[in-house]
């Protein structure tokens, strides 16, 4: 099982990096706090101070067209918001 899928590279997350030292992630929905500081500690290797994390529901909607009714779904997600040790840093880009 991956606990990290992928990293969220958005301007906001880009700017808690830079400023605060802080990486957002998109992990699996069953993962915990310590799993996730563990992976991200292995993966990059790096030291973490402190994970939080942020659970986000289904969002489903529904559209009056001429085709008549319309639903989608965007499947929910689970985000971990990891603050990283003071002098520590991920560089997402040096494998391109």
């Amino acid at each position: 099982m991956s606990i990290l899928i992928k990293p969220i590279i958005t301007e906001k997350a880009t700017n808690n990096s830079e400023l605060f030292n802080r990486y957002t992630f998109v992990v699996d929905k069953k993962a915990n706090k310590l799993e996730i500081k563990s992976a991200v500690e292995a993966a990059y290797g790096v030291s973490i101070s402190s994970v939080k994390t942020l659970n986000y529901p289904i969002q489903r909607n529904t559209k009056f067209t001429k085709k008549g009714l319309v639903t989608g779904i965007k499947s929910g997600y689970k985000k971990a918001i990891v603050q990283l040790a003071e002098g520590e840093s991920i560089d997402f880009y040096n494998n391109l």
